[in-house]
């Protein structure tokens, strides 16, 4: 946590920070230190930051360090809020070094951090006055973040208008507190380590922990008037925080803050749009009257819920870390036992060959060694990425948990916004595959040396070469195949001590009706998924391997049965720009009084579907438009005016059929808002049937449908609909309405 609590600009634990305009803390000294101020006829010249006030440089010196610190807080004084009567020498500005009468530049300094601060240069006496051009416009000051690097513009009050952390500032006094503490050992113990510090001896000056206290400092004799005190750090020692060293404490005994704009007002509300605290003043008269204000208790206990949710996720990613590193460790003893089994094993087949194959000896240990290093340099890297990214989320865990802990509403919510975000961050760098090995501990290196003993027998002019055999068969792993929907996942592995080497494999499914095989897949990979399958079908897949000697024998096969019904959303990948989703892509509302069209996530190119689509809403009587499509189909005018479409469009009174601009079929019978309509796919029978209500509408609409169809929907903003799937086929439905010609 303690990385947490550092100014990003001196390397140190935070003193007085202030919160940025972007999320970020900084000390309030250093603020002070990286602010800049540039007369805006000075701003492309080259510059140095000099103090207010006219006083030389070797009074400045005269000062002491101190000076400096003080000068270049003007922007923070009463002076820069208005006082003085706009005094320019009471701000900081920046000059050239012409202007400014320096012979040289002056560098600018690096922080522990790595940030870059600009030197305080005393300017001398009138330097200001002369430097500063006739019609110069106001100065604007500015500031700069040191971790995201935008700049912020100060007002006329200077560094005050920025808002005092005060929920880190306490976290930061309970964590130096306990380090103190934690540092405190006893001085006269002979146990290793020392005991912690029960007490101190204000007269002798020495730390005694409670058994060493009794045994060498007793209250009696010429101890008896010695004082004892608490060690330094602990609560009742002074400073400490405790009740009796005047230390503000983190519950109700802290003083309860005021409002940045009105010094006399406890913050009571939370501004929504600015994310901000105010109080009942800053609505009545200040700049937050028309924003939308809510409770602070309310939004305190919203975040705070927030947080914590977030922080649950991390926690999680945390726990299979812990458990990541732990496989590592134990990887790292594998493929060293094994790397040295496999050198052990190489150096007494080698030992056995000629003097001639001394060298070749050699570069096989060389190509072991590489591949031990190789892997053990992969296992080192991911040891170390996954160490520091665990030891940040603990570090933000821990903070975060410290913010939870505080009872002060408004501090919380000046930074939970911006922790909310980090930890969601956080959580998201656990991408799938983090927390896998990138290699195995098997070596696949193995050497026989008999047919080579056999060829040096035999040699001649000619040299023989070892042939290499075909791959053997592929194993399934069935744990791992799947299916959803129309979707299968198929994954597979070489038996485990196989030598053989593998160029790629060759996965193989049939029509999902018993008839003949065919190549889906040709690749390296051990794992793939087809899409776009037939639903209700069962599938047969097999795999085999190949090499540079040909191609193995099939493995096994798998059986797969897909999905009996479709379960499927809208797809927000090929919907219209204007279409808006929500409930996890369920319900579809647009932004434009045109006609948008948005496809489903499923494809059917065989069976029988159906699916229900519920109107939400249904203002001045617009005319949406259900059906099917292809995947190309124009999305930006109403679904059936091209030949990708085949739709029914409906308002409050009747329906029509719709497909390349073709209107037929009327049908009296509207929707409303709370309507269903339901669209019958058979892909059997080859056509498409409406319902509204669970009655038909029509006859059936269109016949002779072949191919491979996306469910569609077009509508504007007067429409909203929710998609129902995985319904069963009606058996059942009432006589449909006559069609009115």
């Amino acid at each position: 946590m303690e990385e947490e609590l550092k100014c990003p600009v001196c390397g140190s634990l935070f003193r007085e920070p202030i919160i940025l305009p972007c999320s970020h803390n900084v000390c309030l000294p250093c603020a002070r230190t990286i602010a800049v101020q540039t007369p805006e006829s000075e701003q492309h010249l080259p510059s140095l930051l000099h103090p207010r006030g006219p006083a030389p440089p070797s009074a400045a010196a005269a000062q002491g360090p101190g000076a400096a610190a003080g000068s270049a807080a003007c922007l923070d004084s009463e002076c820069a809020a208005g006082g003085g009567g706009g005094d320019h020498a009471d701000k900081l500005s920046l000059h050239s070094e012409t202007d400014s009468g320096y012979g040289s530049y002056t560098p600018s300094l690096k922080s522990p951090n790595g940030v870059r601060v600009l030197p305080l240069v005393p300017a001398p006496p009138g330097a200001a006055a002369a430097a500063a051009p006739r019609g110069a416009g106001p100065a604007s000051s500015s500031l700069t973040c040191p971790q995201c690097h935008r700049s912020a513009s100060l007002d006329q009050r200077g560094l005050r208008g920025f808002q005092r952390n005060r929920l880190l500032e306490a976290i930061v006094q309970r964590y130096q507190q306990g380090r103190a503490a934690a540092a405190a050992k006893c001085q006269l113990c002979d146990r290793s380590p020392p005991e912690p510090a029960a007490v101190l001896c204000e007269q002798c000056e020495v730390l005694y922990c409670a058994a060493c206290q009794l045994r060498c400092h007793p209250a009696r004799g010429p101890f008896a008037k010695h004082r004892l005190a608490p060690p330094p750090g602990h609560p009742g020692a002074p400073g400490g925080g405790g009740d009796g060293g005047g230390g503000k404490g983190a519950g109700g005994g802290r003083k309860l803050p005021t409002c940045a704009e009105h010094d006399l007002e406890n913050y009571s509300m939370y501004c929504v749009s600015c994310r901000s605290p105010v109080c009942y003043q800053c609505l009545e008269e200040g700049k937050h009257g028309k924003h939308d204000v809510k409770a602070l208790g309310a939004m305190w206990k919203q975040h705070k819920a927030q947080l914590s949710q977030a922080l649950n996720g991390v926690s999680d990613k945390a726990k299979e870390a812990k458990e990541f590193l732990v496989q590592l460790k134990n990887l790292l003893q594998q493929i060293q036992e094994n790397g040295l089994d496999y050198e052990a094993c190489l150096v007494a087949q080698c030992d056995a060959l000629v003097d001639a194959l001394t060298r070749q000896k050699a570069k096989l240990l060389t190509k072991v060694t590489k591949e031990r290093e190789h892997k053990l340099k992969v296992v080192w890297d991911q040891i170390n990425h996954c160490t520091l990214k665990l030891r940040q989320s603990t570090g933000l865990m821990e903070y975060c948990l410290e913010v939870i802990k505080e009872n002060d509403p408004s501090g919380f919510l000046q930074i939970s916004d911006a922790l909310i975000k980090r930890v969601q961050v956080s959580q998201e760098q656990w991408v799938k595959g983090a927390l896998e090995p990138k290699v195995s501990a098997e070596f696949d290196l193995t050497l026989d040396s008999e047919p080579l003993l056999q060829s040096i027998h035999q040699l001649d002019f000619i040299q023989m070469k070892f042939p290499v055999t075909v791959p053997p068969v592929p194993l399934l792993q069935l744990e791992k195949c799947c299916t959803r929907n129309n979707s299968v996942t198929l994954a597979w592995r070489m038996p485990p001590l196989s030598h053989n080497p593998v160029e790629g494999y060759i996965l193989e499914l049939d029509d999902g009706d018993g008839g003949q095989f065919r190549e889906v897949y040709v690749g390296k990979e051990t794992l793939c998924t087809i899409d776009g399958l037939h639903f209700n079908s069962t599938y047969n897949a097999r795999v085999k391997a190949f090499n540079s000697s040909g191609v193995g024998p099939y493995s096994k096969t798998v059986i797969l049965q897909t999905s009996d019904v479709a379960w499927f959303t809208f797809d927000p990948s090929s919907a219209h720009r204007d279409i808006v989703l929500s409930n996890d892509n369920q319900t579809a509302t647009c932004n434009s009084y045109d006609d948008r069209v948005v496809l489903g996530t499923a494809a059917f190119s065989k069976g029988v579907h159906y699916w229900e689509l519920h109107v939400d809403r249904y203002d001045n009587h617009p005319d949406p438009a259900f059906g099917i499509a292809r995947i190309n189909v124009v999305k930006d005018m109403m679904l059936g005016k091209d030949d990708k479409a085949w739709a029914m469009y409906v308002d409050n009174n009747r329906s029509w059929f719709m497909h390349c601009n073709s209107h037929t079929n009327r049908t009296e019978g509207g929707v409303s808002k709370g309507a269903t309509v339901g669209v019958l796919l058979d892909l059997n029978k080859h056509n498409l049937t409406f319902y509204i209500n669970g009655q038909q509408q029509g006859p059936p609409a269109f016949e002779n449908v072949e191919g491979v169809f996306m469910p569609a929907l077009s509508l504007n903003r007067n429409v909203q609909v929710t998609l129902h799937t995985g319904l069963e086929v009606p058996q059942c439905v009432k006589q449909p309405k006559l069609p009115n010609n």
